[in-house]
């Protein structure tokens, strides 16, 4: 029987993370290198891309690669796994992070039911659930080759649950029905994927909770007053949950729907 710290070491292995320039991809990619994968971060956002690969070489002594990529674009998408298995020696995980928020500058987005556009909506189902399905068939020979292929999709609660509006009263902050409905599918693919490609690949998500980010007040105030633990997350939380579920700590484990959220939706 292998230790514990043998069956969540990646050593050898190698993560690609979307999003990696993100809060939240940027703490779950530390945590894979501090687990000795090698990492690779993938955004739209180049500086930022440097500084996160900088700050997690700085902390890990990992080896930390960058390709600026936008998810919308097919062709890019599908020619990323080749290019990371060339520059890497191969693609073990897969963390599927990249998505439009709440807060993304799109027109028709952030606003009430009746002012949201049909193009903020194709946007946000082509980068969170298009874009993986596009990943994840392209990555699947690299997955597959192995043995221990392991995929991550992050979504969110509100893939869960829908939104408490009345958090929102008297801010100016949004809760776009896209962003709910393209979690909800990422859920969905995730289920569909995991019976497919089992054996060979596991495929599970982690829906994150409300994370700090300077919100209004009385949002977090509300906010923290529903949530059983008392508190809105800090990206820190989600370090552990990335590591179980691309390590062999969760090898019997695909299919499921990590939420960590605090206790929002044991309500």
């Amino acid at each position: 029987m292998r230790k514990i710290e043998e069956l969540m070491s990646l050593a050898g292995k190698t993560a690609v993370v979307t999003g990696g320039a993100g809060h939240i991809g940027a703490a779950m990619a530390e945590a894979l290198a501090e687990v000795k994968a090698t990492v690779v971060l993938v955004d739209r956002q180049a500086d930022q891309l440097s500084q996160r690969a900088a700050e997690i070489r700085a902390r890990t002594n990992a080896r930390v690669e960058t390709f600026e990529l936008e998810l919308a674009d097919e062709t890019a998408v599908r020619a990323l796994p080749e290019r990371v298995a060339d520059l890497c020696g191969g693609l073990d995980v897969l963390v599927n992070c990249a998505a439009f928020v709440g807060t993304s500058q799109l027109e028709g987005w952030a606003v009430p039911f009746e002012q949201q556009k049909t193009p903020a909506w194709r946007a946000a189902f082509e980068v969170n659930v298009t874009s993986v399905f596009e990943l994840v068939q392209s990555a699947l020979p690299y997955l597959k080759s192995s043995g221990k292929g392991s995929v991550i999709n992050v979504a969110s609660l509100y893939g869960v649950v829908g939104p408490d509006w009345r958090l929102y009263e008297g801010t100016a902050m949004g809760n776009p029905a896209a962003y709910g409905a393209s979690k909800g599918a990422l859920i969905q693919l995730t289920n569909w994927l995991a019976t497919t490609l089992a054996p060979h690949v596991r495929i599970n998500t982690i829906s994150p909770g409300g994370v700090w980010r300077n919100q209004p007040d009385t949002f977090a105030t509300r906010y923290i007053e529903r949530t059983p633990l008392q508190r809105m997350a800090v990206e820190e939380d989600f370090k552990g949950a990335a590591v179980y579920l691309a390590s062999d700590l969760s090898a019997y484990v695909t299919g499921q729907n990590l939420v960590v959220d605090g206790g929002w939706c044991a309500w």
